[in-house]
């Protein structure tokens, strides 16, 4: 596995398991983690061993959000079967999708902003698998979507479940307030097409596992739904698609909030007001 990641003070870097070097002492002539994502989609993505630099242990780096700006931010409502379930909602018969504006990004250890009381006071927490997209496309096929995909970060996404309740077309409202995206500090880049089936995801609260579920049990795998929306329209490099989650958690300021990807990475973030 391969990473792909931004400090803090936005240098770009380049890891495996063992540490990180600069992007560019492996990569020359790539000057930034987005410029690098088509590499990792097409499987070009240089070894951290061939670059003429020490590593730097992971513990000992200050990571910002992987990307400056994301492009476009896709969530998808009710994707595994148990969690639609405990809502009472009806299964989708197609991908249940919406859009999140990129002011809702905020990077590793956020913090999570809960909006007003008077706006919300009723947010909850989702952890949830992220697929991003390292090259332009349009109408791929699902046995063709590797070939699209950079690689997988964790993300925290939040919902102002009180909002949405009220109506279901506040869908938007309710899941745009600043801060209700927090993107794992790592691109996860597999070095060949991994088994998503396997892996577990977890929305954690304060040390205790709120919600678990396996990728298998989706409605809609990962593949399929890169494949769906790019009948929809064209996909670019940045584009971020939240898979969905396997249960939301409320949340109150004090809390700290943790996704857990198995194989993927982790991402947590304290509560605030």
């Amino acid at each position: 596995m391969k990473y792909l990641a931004r400090t803090t003070d936005s240098r770009p870097l380049l890891g495996d398991d063992e540490g990180f070097v600069p992007l560019s002492s492996a990569a020359p002539d790539v000057a930034s983690v987005r410029e690098a994502l088509p590499l990792a989609a097409s499987g070009r993505l240089p070894d951290t061993d061939a670059a003429p630099a020490d590593r730097i242990d992971r513990r000992h780096v200050q990571f910002g959000p992987p990307l400056e700006r994301f492009g476009k931010l896709w969530g998808i409502g009710l994707n595994y079967a148990e969690h639609a379930g405990d809502l009472d909602e009806q299964r989708p018969d197609e991908p249940a999708s919406f859009l999140k504006p990129t002011s809702a990004v905020t990077g590793p250890g956020g913090p999570i902003q809960l909006p007003p009381a008077d706006q919300s006071d009723g947010v909850t927490a989702e952890a949830e698998l992220a697929v991003l997209i390292g090259r332009e496309c349009r109408n791929v096929a699902e046995d063709e979507v590797d070939d699209v995909v950079a690689g997988y970060l964790p993300i925290i996404d939040m919902t102002a479940e009180d909002v949405l309740q009220r109506n279901p077309r506040f869908l938007t409202r309710a899941k745009s307030f600043d801060s209700f995206l927090v993107v794992g500090p790592t691109i996860a880049v597999p070095d060949e097409p991994p088994r998503l089936e396997d892996v577990t995801v977890r929305t954690i609260v304060n040390e205790t596992v709120a919600a678990e579920n396996e990728v298998r049990n989706m409605l809609f795998p990962p593949r399929e739904i890169v494949s769906f929306h790019s009948d929809v329209m064209t996909l670019q490099p940045g584009d971020l698609f939240s898979t969905g989650t396997p249960g939301a958690e409320p949340i109150e300021p004090g809390d700290r909030v943790r996704a857990t990807v198995e194989t993927i990475g982790d991402v947590d973030a304290p509560v605030v007001r």
